[in-house]
């Protein structure tokens, strides 16, 4: 058979691929083409019209609507979480196989085409504490590319000035204004071009906070809840009360937006609701709390939880690296995972930090920690292979990119197939890594890019020993594990005897 699939997942950066990977593999396995079109991070290429058409099912495996889903009205169609997919894309194989089995999807049953729109996927279904993750996780997946973007080129233009200006570098890129960047910019000059990556980097870094409000809001009460959600991040930003902030406006944006939106109103002004009045009362409101009732006690809390991490020293600071590296190993890119990581990150947005910041710190051990799982599992797939099955040899070899990149989702077909010896041994070897670089005092000024940014990385050699320290401790408690691992008793066949 020939099926069509399409993945995605919130981040758009790991799980969106691995499931295609999967899904591709499980059918040439199974003696089956599947076509895969990512709706990823770096955007996607849509399928050819010739092969949609050619195909005999359809395989959603997605955590955000699915763009143009309208192609593919007519075909049989199974619709899964991202996870299933690469957790058991066999499975979802066998899932599409049926319904093709079962015969053609009535073409009248099929969704009408939509207007191309940012995508979320929000189970009004679920439970309130899945729904307040799924609306969180919206607005951190559009928020990260800014992340990654910003804090790569501030982290590039402090390394750049201070070969300009010597070991104060990091400090005068900061004092030169864009006025003093746009009437005296010279090619020729080191100091203008770490003047240049400095700015374009705080550029994309003030986007931060209000796109992740704009998109928790979107979230919660889709396009009506992006103009207030944006307003109140930016109100956020600008009374210091900073993603703490952003993540109030983002709900109370989003829940004034969606309020107003159910109201009835005559017909002859429904037409003007969602351009005039919807954005029009929502902001006012949001703006009114952020400005006068919510936003002075929001922004002394992020004064205090700032004052709080520059406060930390010692024993205190290797045990938040350890806290954050335990957290990083746990679920793999799940949502423990992801709160230690946005923690880190958002850290980096916070104005007026030195080079030494306890941010950047916390920024490089969690990056540290989340490397830790897939390499270690690669490690392990080398020295004992009997341990493990032919799939999984093949998936280490995988991991080791994913894991010099920071994709920790690169140890989760590990996980999925012996999830406690697996998550044990990460666990360990994470909060390892996370409590050495610490105590080592690595620190990291950009938000992604595992050993890839290691010229950004301050004392790079200890950041260094800690991933392989971690990665080795983790590779040893994992082969302890699985060779402790009770084996099945074959039972002699009887031996038949002669009357």
């Amino acid at each position: 058979m020939k099926f069509v699939a399409v993945t995605s997942c919130p981040t758009g950066i790991a799980h969106t691929y691995m499931a295609a990977e999967a899904l591709e593999q499980a059918g040439k396995a199974a003696g089956h083409e599947v076509v895969v079109e990512t709706q990823g991070a770096a955007g996607s290429t849509p399928l050819d019209p010739a092969v949609i058409a050619a195909a005999d099912g359809v395989i959603f495996a997605a955590d955000l609507e699915v763009q143009n889903r309208d192609r593919f009205a007519g075909k049989p169609t199974v619709d899964v979480g991202v996870k299933k997919a690469v957790h058991d894309a066999t499975g979802v194989l066998n899932q599409a196989i049926a319904a093709v089995e079962s015969g053609p999807v009535a073409d009248a049953a099929a969704p009408a085409a939509a207007p191309a729109t940012p995508t979320t996927k929000v189970d009004p279904n679920a439970s309130v504490g899945a729904r307040i993750r799924q609306w969180l996780m919206t607005g951190v997946s559009y928020m990260i590319p800014f992340v990654a973007a910003g804090g790569i080129l501030i982290a590039l233009g402090f390394m750049v000035a201070q070969a300009a200006w010597g070991e104060t570098g990091a400090v005068e890129v900061t004092k030169v204004t864009v006025q003093d960047l746009i009437q005296n910019f010279s090619v020729a000059s080191g100091q203008d071009w770490a003047a240049l990556l400095f700015q374009t980097g705080s550029a994309a870094f003030a986007f931060l906070v209000p796109v992740l409000s704009g998109f928790i809001a979107y979230g919660i009460a889709n396009r009506p809840g992006l103009v207030p959600g944006f307003v109140g991040g930016s109100i956020s930003v600008a009374i210091g009360a900073g993603f703490l902030g952003g993540l109030v406006t983002g709900f109370v944006a989003g829940f004034l937006a969606l309020w107003i939106s159910n109201w009835r109103v005559p017909k002859g002004v429904r037409g003007v609701m969602p351009v005039v009045v919807t954005p029009l009362l929502s902001s006012l409101i949001t703006g009114f709390l952020m400005f006068v009732l919510i936003g002075r006690p929001i922004a002394a809390l992020m004064d205090g939880l700032t004052s709080w991490l520059n406060g930390l020293s010692g024993s205190n600071l290797i045990l938040m690296g350890v806290l954050l590296g335990a957290m990083m190993g746990f679920d793999l890119g799940g949502p423990v995972n992801k709160v230690a990581y946005t923690f880190a990150v958002t850290g980096l947005a916070t104005t007026g930090l030195g080079a030494d910041a306890v941010q950047y710190r916390i920024m490089a051990a969690v990056m540290a920690a989340g490397m830790v799982a897939p390499l270690a599992l690669a490690v392990a797939t080398f020295v004992r292979k009997q341990l493990f099955t032919e799939a999984e040899q093949e998936n280490g070899k995988a991991a080791v990119l994913l894991g010099l990149s920071f994709i920790s989702e690169g140890a989760i077909p590990f996980a999925a197939a012996d999830p406690w010896r697996v998550i044990v041994s990460s666990m360990v070897g994470s909060s390892i890594t996370g409590g050495l670089v610490m105590a080592f005092g690595s620190g990291l000024q950009a938000p992604h890019g595992g050993i890839w940014v290691l010229p950004l990385i301050s004392n790079f050699g200890g950041f260094i020993a800690a991933v392989a320290i971690g990665t080795a401790v983790s590779a040893a408690v994992v082969v302890l594990l699985k060779s402790l691992r009770k084996q099945p008793t074959v039972t002699p066949a009887p031996v038949a005897v002669a009357a």
